[in-house]
């Protein structure tokens, strides 16, 4: 399928453009994390969530104050709307647990109802709870770290070895880049860090990187018939040649992606949206960052020696 007929866009010049742009995301992203903190999931700070839904459409303000009135610790009770609009369900989490054993996990969930119903908030069913613990929900944190961290490890051993380590830093800046703005946009948007959530994360990693080689393993063919050229235009040559390709395929996926989460229920939301900015994010990185960052280290290594330098760097 030919979407470009000899495209020849120069992205190389816009790179520290990209650069600057994904600087001040990221910077916010964090600037966002340090004010208000990582908006983490029941699966790993532990905690009670529950899902209720009500006859009427649900007072939010009402439930919130008849939980910070008559429920223990009720100013951390974390209320808001849960499903599609109309659906008059509410998702209610607070850290009490209880003990991690035994009958005693459900006591929590009884207690917000409880105190609910004394508070005459509107008549209501349990639809679905939650409960972990806090020795469970550091498990899971640590686990969820510990994946993602072997994950970045293994793409820079990898692409080290097939190319160079100018290239194999690149590919892992991106990734990382990528990483911090769908962090960024989940706390903008205030989507909790869910396993569902990390596993997203981990799939635009491998997406993230698997785009980038096919750029990296043009740009190596076309050494061989480019040495005289500088490194940023063979670069750039590579990313045209393979940009049909990167917009047939994150197209395809994104069209998929959006699909699930416009039609995938509450639940699937969180993986769904970390889906949508992570292939946005993963397609822009390829073309802008990890070609940036192989350039410049490129570059770095030729000193100012450009075609013998070129065929040095990767």
């Amino acid at each position: 399928m030919q979407i470009f007929k000899s495209p020849n866009f120069d992205f190389v010049r816009w790179r520290w453009h990209a650069i600057g742009l994904s600087l001040v995301i990221v910077l916010a992203g964090l600037f966002r994390v340090a004010t208000h903190g990582l908006p983490l999931g029941v699966e790993f700070q532990g905690g009670t969530s529950v899902i209720l839904q009500f006859e009427q459409p649900p007072d939010i303000a009402r439930i919130r104050a008849t939980l910070a009135g008559g429920f223990p610790d009720g100013d951390d009770a974390i209320v808001q709307q849960y499903g599609p609009g109309g659906s008059n369900q509410v998702m209610i989490r607070v850290s009490q647990v209880g003990a991690e054993v035994g009958s005693e996990l459900g006591k929590t969930v009884e207690l917000v109802e409880d105190v609910l119903r004394k508070g005459n908030v509107g008549a209501f069913k349990r639809e679905g709870t939650q409960i972990v613990g806090p020795v469970v929900g550091e498990q899971l944190k640590r686990q969820g770290t510990l994946a993602t961290v072997l994950a970045l490890t293994g793409i820079l051993i990898y692409i080290g070895l097939r190319f160079q380590f100018s290239f194999a830093v690149g590919a892992v800046v991106a990734t990382i880049h990528d990483l911090l703005v769908t962090l960024a946009f989940l706390v903008f948007f205030n989507y909790d860090i869910t396993l569902n959530v990390i596993a997203a994360i981990l799939t635009i990693t491998g997406y993230s990187v698997n785009d980038t080689i096919v750029v990296f393993d043009r740009v190596r063919e076309n050494l061989r018939a480019m040495r005289r050229d500088r490194l940023d235009h063979i670069v750039n040559v590579a990313v045209n040649q393979t940009l049909a390709r990167t917009i047939i395929t994150a197209g395809t996926t994104l069209l998929s992606v959006l699909a699930l989460f416009l039609f995938g229920g509450e639940v699937l939301k969180g993986f769904a949206f970390t889906m949508i900015v992570g292939i946005i994010s993963g397609t822009y990185s390829t073309i802008f960052i990890a070609a940036a960052i192989a350039i410049i280290l490129g570059n770095k290594q030729a000193k100012g020696r450009p075609a013998q330098g070129a065929r040095k760097a990767v």
